[in-house]
């Protein structure tokens, strides 16, 4: 079980990796455009230099076209920025094309590529890129509950086909909207939950830890 960082800010990057539980970074094209990372050249110098910082460790680049041909070509060009690099591919296109499994298959299968097969909702469409051949595939549980459908149950029912299938993709729990979701699907099976840092602080800082911090440190002082 892991926890990845959603970010890719340099200086959070090196915050929360030198605390010892970041196992590996997510980004997406809304992030680094949010995060004022522009255009492909932008984009290639902060992916690298995040897969300096982090390696061994994995790092996720998504594509930015849904053409076959071009996703292929724009895969290939990102797993060539550095070995810990996988390259994340949407399960299909935005009208419901469905092109993508094809190239994510041929990726895995015959360029070993590693492919995070991301915007996934439900464990069948996991479950399809994992037979596929990803490597990892993300579950966007956060938007599942906000579609007012059961999120827990999704992963138990996805890590329940992998593992009877044993098959070798890791459930990537996506789109975490609140600190309990954390702990919830990593019990519900989730290898690993990736996570903006402003969760992360809420994970780590107590308001009775706090609380309890304060009155040592008082009681300390008197002390002196």
């Amino acid at each position: 079980m892991a926890i990845f960082l959603d970010s890719s800010k340099i200086e959070e990057i090196k915050k929360y990796k030198a605390m010892g539980f970041v196992r590996g970074v997510t980004t997406n094209p809304t992030i680094l455009l949010k995060e004022g990372v522009a255009g492909m050249a932008g984009v290639k110098a902060r992916i690298i230099e995040i897969a300096k910082l982090l390696e061994p460790l994995p790092v996720s680049a998504e594509v930015t076209t849904n053409d076959s041909k071009r996703m292929m070509e724009e895969a290939r060009d990102i797993a060539s920025w550095a070995k810990n690099i996988n390259v994340k591919i949407t399960i299909h296109g935005p009208n419901g094309e469905l092109d993508n499994l094809a190239v994510i298959h041929e990726l895995e299968t015959k360029e070993n590529i590693r492919v995070n097969v991301t915007a996934m909702m439900s464990a069948q469409q996991c479950f399809l890129a994992a037979m596929a051949g990803a490597t990892y595939v993300s579950i966007f549980a956060g938007r599942i509950n906000n579609m007012g459908y059961d999120s827990v149950n999704e992963i138990r029912v996805l890590r329940s086909l992998l593992d009877g299938h044993k098959l070798k993709a890791q459930i990537i729990a996506a789109s975490t909207r609140e600190i309990l979701n954390v702990v919830q699907w990593l019990q519900a099976g989730a290898h690993i939950v990736t996570v903006v840092p402003t969760l992360v602080d809420g994970m780590i800082v107590h308001p009775y830890s706090k609380e309890t911090v304060k009155m040592f440190l008082d009681d300390a002082a008197k002390n002196r």
